[in-house]
């Protein structure tokens, strides 16, 4: 596959890092995500490699969202993608069936692990169906976790 100028990197241990907010009312401008801005404050405190950070904000669209995975894995080189929102039971959380769609393999270890912790803590944990994929393109693989809606859980 041939990359493009998005793909360049400003060293060779940068990682590339996607970050989608899922919901149908922020993305109306209803009101204000808070999905992103969590998942970029954790992740600065966390990492110590150069990063880079490309920010989507999308509706609860099964279509949208699968797109919003392949533009950031193949267009932009996203080595992951982190997801918020979508994974409840109600049936407009569609989130974990479109990152299936992105996917080439499922790690489900991690929608596993993640419940466990969450359940340390609240009860309805176990509704959440965070999930993870790969999305394997030549040369190039990129990991995708779901992870809750509420702020306060992406820690």
């Amino acid at each position: 596959m041939k990359h493009t100028e998005a793909w360049k990197r400003s060293s060779p241990d940068e990682i590339k890092i996607g970050l989608i907010s899922i919901s149908d009312r922020a993305s109306k401008g209803i009101y204000t995500d808070e999905g992103v801005p969590a998942l970029r404050g954790w992740l600065e405190s966390a990492l110590s490699t150069p990063y880079v950070f490309h920010e989507r904000l999308i509706a609860d669209e099964r279509e949208v969202i699968t797109e919003t995975i392949v533009e950031l894995t193949d267009d932009l080189g996203c080595d992951l993608v982190l997801t918020t929102g979508g994974t409840g039971p109600s049936r407009r959380d569609v989130t974990p069936e479109a990152t299936m769609d992105a996917g080439t393999r499922e790690m489900p270890g991690f929608g596993e692990q993640m419940r466990q912790i969450s359940l340390r803590f609240v009860p309805t944990a176990i509704l959440s169906r965070q999930t993870a994929v790969l999305r394997e393109i030549e040369g190039h693989t990129a990991l995708v976790i779901n992870l809750p809606g509420q702020p306060k859980s992406i820690k």
